[in-house]
């Protein structure tokens, strides 16, 4: 699988290259960040229009250059957006638009204006304040028309998803919204593995493709399974391996699909 995988993402790359923008740190090595794209305004059109978006108070959104403009859509319409610093190195920040100059909103929402103007939140601070994330929204290397996602390899939204749900801050019904260029949809159908976070629509700059049923891991996160490094370089999985061993959380259980 991780060989086939890798084929497709070279493969989606090879395409993403014609329409992505490059990143200013990591130029057009999309396997260190997801790229910005082409008429990605259009995607993020599409999503805010949703019942799913309006409807919500509170929006993660992950730190993908393709989601800039809908961090800064989500600030102008009063939401507060949660977000992780990338590779979750430094953690988990809440944008609030009441606190934030709307003259600056627009530098808010790039990853180096965040961490200057949002708060920093760490997991006990999330269960203190009973946040609730009415919607998450994330890039990815590849989807399947299914909602089924594979990403740069290294599963960074499946641990946030499994770390907010297990604090409490999303459940198994939380909508989960890609958004991609056209070309990273792929037509073979992908299987999902037990922490895959499957979304319930997928839009590109043409596209909206609403997904029938989609499954959600409520396994939390699979501390066997975490890559060498991870648990040292993501404070947050410390923190939660920390909260459990303390009791004050549970881990959730774990039933293979």
């Amino acid at each position: 699988m991780d060989n086939y995988k890798s084929v497709v993402r070279q493969k989606v790359w090879s395409d993403l290259h014609k329409v992505a923008y490059p990143d200013s740190r990591f130029n057009f090595d999309f396997d260190k960040f997801i790229p910005d794209f082409k008429r990605s305004e259009e995607a993020v059109q599409y999503l805010v229009s949703l019942p799913s978006y309006t409807c919500a108070r509170t929006v993660f959104i992950t730190p993908d250059n393709c989601l800039e403009r809908l961090r800064l859509r989500s600030l102008q319409q009063g939401k507060l957006v949660l977000i992780t610093t990338y590779a979750i190195r430094r953690g988990f920040w809440l944008l609030d638009p009441h606190e934030i100059e709307p003259s600056r909103y627009e530098y808010a929402c790039t990853l180096d204006g965040m961490e200057r103007l949002a708060r920093h939140l760490q997991l006990a601070d999330m269960m203190n304040e009973k946040l609730t994330v009415d919607l998450m929204v994330t890039g990815t290397g590849a989807i399947d028309e299914h909602g089924i996602r594979f990403g740069k390899g290294h599963g960074f939204f499946d641990l946030e998803w499994a770390m907010l749900y297990t604090v409490g801050v999303i459940s198994s019904k939380t909508p989960v919204a890609g958004i991609v260029h056209d070309c990273q949809i792929i037509t073979e159908q992908l299987v999902p593995e037990d922490f895959d976070t499957v979304c319930d629509v997928v839009i590109t700059p043409t596209r909206l493709i609403k997904v029938s049923n989609p499954e959600k891991p409520t396994c939390g996160i699979l501390w066997d399974r975490l890559a060498d490094g991870m648990l040292e370089s993501i404070p947050p999985l410390r923190e939660l391996k920390d909260l459990i061993a303390s009791g004050k959380i549970q881990q959730p259980p774990y039933r293979s699909v």
